[in-house]
């Protein structure tokens, strides 16, 4: 993992979404690799992440702090110059994705930066600002097939609202975090335990909600050609 320093500094385990041929120890299927990352700055002011992102074309949404820096044309510029000078008409109000209270809108913005080398990619600076608060702004640095819109972009940046929640809901329903483990081995397994607990959970409560039998909630989409394969040979799950 020494491939990636601005991991030694987070708890977060954010390894998991890559691809088995960046860290073989966790055979993480190439499959698994995703196709659009978000992530704090804390992952954005590293640039062994995105420019390992980019060496195998997957698309990012990478937040980062004032004091990162972006190349436009010949000249290398620090993200907190560029701010103070946006245009006011080029300000685009859109949803970042649904919240308590409905959508969460912000005003978005993109600034262009140098193409990268991979063709039909585009780099851009997007940078999300408050509506109540104009002076409140957050900078992303984006990686993505030049006919993503803006409103894919917001969408992306947004992801992280929802991966948080998802972290507390299970920290608090699961018990994410009560554990007391001295090897990785002992803490995946409790990782992963409670995270199939709450999407069991999840899964169990959106059928709850459209009136479906109990019984009939815990069995598999019928829809899923594995499952059903399961099903008609009794090799799924019975709950007596």
């Amino acid at each position: 993992m020494s491939e990636f320093k601005g991991f030694r500094k987070s708890p977060c385990p954010i390894l998991w979404v890559f691809a088995k041929t960046a860290c073989p120890k966790l055979r993480i299927p190439k499959t698994r690799a995703v196709h659009s990352i978000g992530y704090s700055l804390v992952y954005g002011d590293a640039r062994d992440i995105s420019q390992w992102l980019e060496s195998i074309e997957k698309g990012y949404v990478l937040a980062v702090s004032g004091k990162a820096y972006v190349w436009q044309g010949y000249r290398q510029y620090k993200v907190a110059s560029i701010l103070p000078s946006l245009p006011e008409e080029d300000w685009q109000r859109l949803s970042a994705g649904a919240g308590t209270k409905g959508a969460r809108y912000y005003d978005w913005i993109t600034v262009e930066l140098n193409k990268p080398p991979m063709a039909g990619w585009e780099r851009c600076l997007l940078i999300r600002r408050s509506i109540s608060n104009p002076d409140d702004m957050r900078p992303f640095i984006c990686f993505y097939p030049d006919s993503t819109s803006i409103e894919k972009l917001a969408q992306i940046a947004g992801l992280r609202w929802t991966v948080e929640q998802c972290f507390e809901e299970t920290k608090g329903e699961v018990g994410l975090d009560h554990y007391e483990v001295r090897s990785y081995q002992g803490w995946y397994k409790h990782i992963t335990l409670a995270c199939c607990a709450h999407a069991l959970l999840a899964v169990l409560k959106l059928r709850a909600n459209m009136d479906v039998p109990f019984q009939e909630a815990l069995e598999p989409d019928s829809s899923d050609s594995l499952a059903s394969f399961k099903k008609g040979r009794g090799l799924g799950f019975q709950f007596q």
